[in-house]
């Protein structure tokens, strides 16, 4: 038997421990918001130490957890070394999701098993992936036990993987992995991170998310010439948005997977009642770009696009709050390694190719990405997000994803260790 064969047994004699383990995770919530994510780290951190992996926990202050809208964050990293020498390679998968929403047939935190899936908000989308990284770790650390009552020789490896199990990447991911490499928490030669079992990420878009606030002046709708109609310049700048998307369409990205970039409103507040003209109104947008924006420039071209519209409207004050700016993530050179070995690994367990592409989602790799760290994401999540109804009712993960996926994360390790 050799070592991939080994690996492999290894995950299939433990598959049910690695799916309570996932039930378990699903099953404590870390809704987001409200964003009390702290509970949720310290139950993993028992989970791993019953284990044998001492989980460190890195507390986010209060004050910073607050400031950015959330109520906990506590960051877990796991060190694993194994030989001198070799590299750090650390896989990351965060633990916050959106709250489960209505039109469940399945407990969004039941964690329950039907049909050869799990149900639970973030079953697929990232959860998975603790238990993904955590099982493929301790396969290859088990590759110097014996198998099956028979003594093996102890594989030799080098390195240190490091599990990162991080906290918030529905608001940013600035306090999740972005705090751990801000105060030399960590500092990885590569990187996996939480994805999809069916394709290599190697690019993602990124994001600008803006506040827009119109002040007019209310009155009375009896006598409208007496105020600042606040709605109808918001009428008038959303005209001028739409219109912008017939331009970003032309912008065509280079990588797979990924189009043009876009613009959408996603929320809009204002007026006090029908009898009332209004006297405010809030925009809520969010503006995708493409791997080869720029994202400064993108928010100059949107806060310009913005004031030149609003300046149309005599009486009308204009406040731009950004709340996001995520930059796109684009393939560095030395991911080539961790590619290489994902595509060899998938086509061996899930007996198809692998493909390589970008996604129009943004995550929290463009942090590892912005230090210089060669990334991929690839993991246990579904051969799409609509497929797994990730943030939406019933997500699932259909469990032979789970188990192939975590093969081929241990498959890959061990080939990284191995130099």
């Amino acid at each position: 038997m050799n070592s991939y064969e080994r690996l492999d047994a290894w995950i299939d004699a433990h598959f049910d421990e690695e799916v309570r383990f996932l039930q378990v995770l699903v099953q404590v919530p870390t809704d987001t918001p409200p964003g009390n994510n702290a509970p949720h780290a310290e139950r993993t951190a028992q989970l791993l130490a019953a284990m044998g992996l001492p989980a460190e926990q890195h507390v986010v202050p209060a004050a910073e957890v607050q400031a950015a809208g959330l109520q906990s964050i506590t960051n877990i990293i796991v060190r694993q070394r194994f030989g001198v020498g070799g590299p750090t390679v650390a896989l990351n998968a965060h633990g916050d999701v959106v709250p489960p929403g209505e039109g469940w047939t399945h407990g969004p935190y039941s964690g329950e098993v039907a049909d050869g899936k799990l149900y639970g908000r973030a079953s697929a989308v990232s959860k998975s992936d603790f238990a993904s990284y955590t099982f493929a770790l301790r396969a290859l650390e088990a590759l110097g036990r014996p198998l099956n009552g028979e003594a093996q020789a102890a594989v030799p490896l080098r390195g240190t993987l490091e599990l990162h199990f991080t906290y918030d990447e529905e608001f940013g991911g600035e306090l999740g992995p972005g705090w751990l490499l801000k105060h030399g928490l960590t500092k990885p030669d590569l990187l996996i991170a939480a994805g999809f079992s069916y394709q290599v990420v190697t690019a993602h878009n990124g994001c600008l998310q803006m506040e827009v606030t119109l002040h007019g002046l209310a009155s009375h709708a009896a006598y409208p010439e007496t105020g600042v109609d606040a709605l109808q310049a918001a009428n008038r700048l959303l005209t001028a948005l739409y219109a912008y998307n017939e331009l970003l369409r032309t912008r065509r990205s280079a990588v797979a997977g990924i189009s043009h970039p876009y613009l959408n409103v996603g929320r809009i507040e204002g007026g006090s009642n029908t009898n009332v003209v209004p006297g405010k109104v809030v925009l809520k947008l969010d503006r995708r770009m493409i791997p080869e924006e720029d994202p400064a420039a993108v928010e100059a071209e949107v806060r310009a696009l913005i004031e030149a519209t609003v300046a149309q409207s005599a009486g009308v004050r204009l406040e731009i709050r950004r709340l996001l700016l995520a930059g796109p993530l684009l393939p560095l050179p030395g991911n080539a390694p961790l590619v290489a070995a994902i595509q060899k690994h998938g086509q061996a367990v899930f007996g198809e190719s692998i493909p390589v592409s970008g996604t129009p989602l943004y995550t929290d790799v463009r942090l590892y990405g912005a230090q210089g760290v060669p990334a991929v994401i690839y993991g246990a999540g579904p051969r799409t997000v609509l497929e797994s109804n990730a943030k939406r009712a019933d997500e699932h993960l259909v469990l032979e994803d789970l188990r192939g996926a975590t093969k081929v994360v241990a498959r890959t390790l061990f080939d990284l260790l191995q130099g």
